[in-house]
């Protein structure tokens, strides 16, 4: 019997293996896919030489991430934190841009400029206690309870019918929008104003980091930490139940918690499993990938400067896009979340070429193609943008949910991000990670503290399961 299985090699599963590895224990990383990573992967996905990132692109909280500054990532990957972390354009040519330096956004936002500074001043100076508290569950005392309330008072502001009070022009409370539309949800609500206000936080504060040569050089990175401490990795290999596992005394699944329910069976009490098999799902994404002839050509140029864009137009526009998908219905001007990675990162394309990365929301398991959507949607805000495209490569909700069967639907945030099921995520619990089956335990998205490329989860999971080794 080895010490502890870990099932699924997404950067969760990946920060589980690396940290129990690192404590000396025998662990092997078992995952059905060629590759580690799962929504850490990069790959040809048009044209030969054009690198695109297969899931996630931009990872606002990697540099803020307490797990990844103990593994000491940014000295392992390079990467480029842009001086914009994001843009967003108007119709008109007009543009807002979020730029690392607040002082600076603020005096590109005019009148609305203060008001933006009072919202995400005391955010960015306390950002380190910010993400202490929404690093882990919900369900504990603050270490730093006044900049909880701070937070908390600008959630229940912007997530209110009250959330354009403080603003006088269209601008700034479309980019606030347009960064809050990450959770993928009905707004205004406390989720979708608590995802914004801590990502915009995160863009003022350590950046919107872009890994040079693509997302799967941080799963590389953590798979070679794993194996120079020991660690196995077993790939291509399916898991259905423990007897697909060599026996152990942990085993941790970087899974969904269908997963889970499928996997454990009759061991699980009746209540809990019937809790996992009823966690709530959110909506789904679909995808393209486009090889570019050369660089997007934006209405207003200083969009290009921003490797991440935000498609929607004013903050009315994204709302009604965004609830209609929590309707069951998609827009005909969705919201476009757009990455252009080489803009930074010359490694991601032939020399003057230029890979581009973008999606839409839908509803959970909808067939739908979003090529000529987000064409038309981009188009909008970059016309010619249609004559740069030399190939195209999409991939629906229901391709999304076979490629990686966590994203049950297409669902990429590990379920639905509402206040129910941040608390209960996947069940009410102070220790969240751990299941009533000895020695067993969920470090995946489903878990605290949710979704993004950070490793909290099998962090968590893992210093818990090491708690049997002391």
């Amino acid at each position: 019997m080895i010490d502890a299985v870990v099932v699924g090699a997404g950067p969760n599963g990946l920060a589980a293996a690396v940290t129990l590895a690192r404590a000396g224990l025998e662990v092997q990383l078992v995952e059905r896919a060629s590759a580690v990573g799962g929504g850490l992967r990069t790959a040809e996905l048009t044209l030969p030489g054009f690198q695109h990132d297969v899931c996630s692109a931009v990872h606002p909280l990697a540099l803020a991430s307490p797990f990844f500054r103990e593994f000491g990532l940014t000295d392992r990957v390079p990467f480029v934190i842009p001086e914009v972390s994001y843009a967003h354009p108007l119709d008109g040519g007009r543009a807002g841009l979020a730029y690392r330096d607040l002082e600076r956004t603020v005096d590109g936002l005019g009148r609305d400029g203060p008001a933006w500074h009072r919202l995400f001043s005391p955010l960015v100076d306390e950002i380190e206690r910010l993400t202490d508290f929404t690093g882990t569950q919900l369900l504990r005392w603050p270490r730093h309870p006044l900049t909880v309330f701070g937070y908390g008072r600008r959630v229940l502001e912007q997530g209110s019918p009250a959330w354009g009070a403080r603003f006088r022009d269209d601008v700034a409370p479309a980019m606030l929008t347009g960064v809050a539309a990450h959770a993928n949800g009905r707004m205004p609500s406390l989720t979708t104003a608590g995802t914004g206000l801590l990502l915009g936080a995160h863009a003022h504060a350590a950046g919107w980091g872009f890994p040079v040569g693509g997302s799967q050089v941080i799963a590389d990175a953590l798979a070679d930490d794993f194996l120079a401490h020991g660690g196995r990795i077993l790939l291509e290999h399916e898991v259905r139940s423990a007897g697909d596992i060599e026996p152990a005394r942990v085993t941790l699944l970087d899974t969904s918690p269908e997963f889970l329910a499928t996997f454990a069976g009759d061991r699980l009490p009746t209540r809990y499993r019937r809790r996992l098999l009823h966690f709530t799902r959110g909506n789904g994404i679909a995808k393209v990938d486009f090889a570019l002839d050369g660089p997007v050509p934006w209405t207003n140029p200083e969009v290009s400067l921003a490797p991440t864009v935000h498609l929607g137009g004013s903050r009315a526009e994204i709302v009604g896009a965004e609830n209609a998908v929590a309707r069951g219905s998609i827009a005909g001007a969705p919201f476009v979340l757009v990455t252009q990675p080489s803009i930074l990162d010359g490694s991601r394309a032939p020399e003057g070429k230029q890979v581009l990365w973008a999606y839409i929301h839908v509803p959970l398991n909808s067939p739908l193609d979003p090529t000529e959507l987000i064409t038309q949607q981009i188009e909008r805000f970059a016309p010619g943008f249609r004559d740069t495209i030399l190939a195209s490569a999409s991939m629906t909700a229901l391709d999304i949910a076979e490629y990686n069967p966590n994203n049950i639907g297409g669902d990429i945030l590990g379920g639905a991000v509402t206040v129910e099921q941040l608390l209960r995520r996947p069940t009410l619990s102070t220790r969240p990670w751990e299941t009533p089956v000895d020695g067993l335990y969920l470090c995946s998205a489903s878990t605290p503290p949710g979704p993004a490329v950070h490793g909290m989860a099998g962090w968590h999971a893992a210093q818990l399961a090491l708690k049997r080794f002391a």
